[in-house]
């Protein structure tokens, strides 16, 4: 059978029973683990279940958890690898071995360098970008955060049309990352700092176009420059290809049996096969049944292939499971209908702004990081007290100031489908804006009251909003004493209904520092590795910092890969 350009790469390849030394399944942070492989010396087969390259990777921010990487010290930073690894064992606690963490740090390195020898990325310090938990022992205000700066994906040739299109695509050419996203959305705040920074992406994207080049940024930059290396080295990549089941024997797992336009193939692999195909973001009866029976159907953030089919396989191998309870939630916009939900980033953040459940009642740090919001969430849930409905009120002054949901810029008015779909509400006074959200009146109001007294003073007794370095690094600087309180004192004032989303779910197959996946009995099973969200998140039921979801996927694919080629 011959394939056309949409199913392999290199396009006209003949996709037909194969051998090679390794096997990996899903093409995102499994990228890494081809590359290693690859400059190895080992033979690779990249199987993607998906019409493209890239997976939730490509649909992410793009930020990497890099501590005591050389690119922190290259950009003048300064983080020793002791203070990391107190961070760690600090953090993560008991939710995860501590084997898991000390490989992560003693290959991060490692991984940095072989990115750079494999692909054309080139890497920076997001200098500011603290840690999710700075205040803990060895935190970092100053972060461990990384990116990508932007790509030119034209590097891709005819296979540009084969890369994941992002989460969120600019009306503007403009290769906007992370550490430019924040001052971009305070650009009518801090326009000495926005300005600059909106005319230099917009220059790159608009004179690149000009030139034929086509810049990204963010996880598009990430996974074009994985693809690029990976179309460099000459790994072949079977796209439209499922992972139906593993083949084992006396001596473990030797190959897959994969689907590709409805003809079952068999792939021997020689040296194992790496599981990295994302996490069960898209099937709801295994969320239900390990997360929560409230969770909205396919309100995932995750790419929609992420079923959950290498886990499944994994288990169906002899493998266990952990942490299936977790994901790395993320709080956003109530979607419109057929749509998928809005991302909030900096927005949960800036002043003149709180978030209300069904009684009108504030119930966490609106600031804090997304993960930690999803799990206060849950933890009330489990409590008894669930958060059946979530609004972020706020003010026109805020409305005037900020980016809301990446496409409403400063003063652009809520779009009159939202109020139509029942997702936002205005209103003149705060007793009206009750109303029209259908909660308590009383209740809100003693809420309004309490959380404006507290802003005026530039303090939040009840959740500690502001205290935190994360918190701050996407407040608003202009604003003091506290740059993520201020009270809402005059209308209009708005109401924009949200909903628990994640980036992907974090419980999977237990691996161990290896990247082996485990039995039950703590043995592991021979020739077969899980990286990414298809094994257990190897930071347990935390987020140690911006970008540590897709880190760890690089660097447990570089140990993987080394570990099958024996390296160890």
């Amino acid at each position: 059978m011959t394939a056309t350009s949409h199913r392999t790469i290199p396009s006209g390849q003949a996709i037909v029973d194969t051998e090679v030394d390794l096997v990996v399944v899903g093409s995102g942070t499994g990228l890494a683990a081809a590359l290693t492989a690859r400059e190895l010396g080992l033979s690779v087969l990249v199987v993607e279940k998906s019409e493209y390259v890239g997976g939730s990777t490509a649909r992410s921010g793009g930020a990497l958890w890099l501590p005591a990487s050389p690119v922190i010290a290259e950009c003048g930073g300064l983080d020793p690898a002791d203070r990391a690894r107190s961070y760690l064992e600090d953090v993560v606690g008991e939710s995860a071995p501590a084997s898991r963490s000390t490989a992560y740090l003693d290959h991060v390195a490692a991984t940095v360098e072989m990115l750079r020898r494999t692909t054309p990325m080139k890497l920076f310090w997001a200098r500011d970008y603290a840690d999710y938990h700075p205040e803990r022992p060895g935190g970092s205000a100053a972060g461990r955060t990384c990116e990508c700066r932007p790509l030119d994906t034209s590097v891709l040739g005819p296979y540009r049309k084969d890369l994941r299109p992002g989460l969120m695509e600019a009306a503007l050419p403009m290769p906007t990352t992370g550490a430019d996203y924040r001052w971009m959305n305070l650009v009518s705040r801090v326009p000495r700092k926005g300005l600059p920074t909106f005319i230099k992406r917009l220059a790159q994207g608009v004179g690149g176009l000009a030139l034929g080049r086509r810049y990204a940024a963010g996880g598009q930059a990430l996974a074009a420059g994985l693809f690029a290396g990976a179309l460099r080295a000459g790994i072949p990549i079977w796209l439209n290809t499922s992972l139906i089941e593993l083949i084992s024997d006396d001596r473990g797992v030797t190959g897959a049996v994969v689907e590709h336009d409805g003809t079952r193939l068999t792939v021997t692999a020689r040296r194992g096969v790496v599981l990295a195909a994302g996490g069960f973001d898209h099937n709801m009866d295994m969320r239900w049944q390990f997360q929560s029976p409230s969770l909205a159907a396919n309100f995932s953030l995750g790419a929609t292939s992420n079923t959950g089919d290498a886990i499944r396989a994994g288990q169906a191998a002899g493998a266990d499971t952990a942490l299936m309870d977790q994901s790395w939630w993320f709080p956003a916009v109530a979607p419109m209908p057929g749509s998928a939900p809005a991302v909030m980033l900096a927005e949960r953040s800036l002043p003149g702004s709180f978030i209300v459940d069904q009684h009108g009642r504030r119930f966490a740090n609106e600031s804090t990081d997304y993960m930690s919001f999803g799990q206060r969430l849950l933890a009330l849930e489990a409590a008894g007290t669930p958060v059946q409905t979530m609004w972020i009120v706020f003010d026109q002054q805020y409305r005037n100031s900020y980016v809301f949901a990446a496409e409403l810029f400063p003063r652009m008015p809520i779009p009159k489908d939202w109020y139509a779909a029942g997702i936002a509400v205005r209103a003149e006074s705060f007793t009206e804006l009750a109303d029209r959200m259908r909660v308590p009146n009383d209740e809100f109001s003693i809420t309004a009251t309490r959380f404006n007294e507290s802003a005026f003073a530039g303090e939040d007794p009840d959740f500690g909003r502001g205290r935190s370095a994360y918190d701050r690094y996407y407040g608003d600087p202009t604003v003091t004493p506290n740059p993520n309180l201020r009270p809402l004192v005059r209308g209009p004032f708005y109401a924009v209904k949200m909903v628990l989303s994640d980036l992907g779910t974090c419980g999977g197959l237990r691996a161990d520092d290896r990247a082996r996946v485990l039995r039950s009995d703590g043995s592991a099973i021979a020739g077969l590795y899980a990286i990414g969200n298809t094994a257990a998140n190897a930071f347990g039921d935390k987020y140690p910092g911006a970008g540590a979801t897709v880190a760890q996927g690089l660097v447990y694919g570089y140990i993987a890969a080394r570990d099958a080629a024996g390296k160890t």
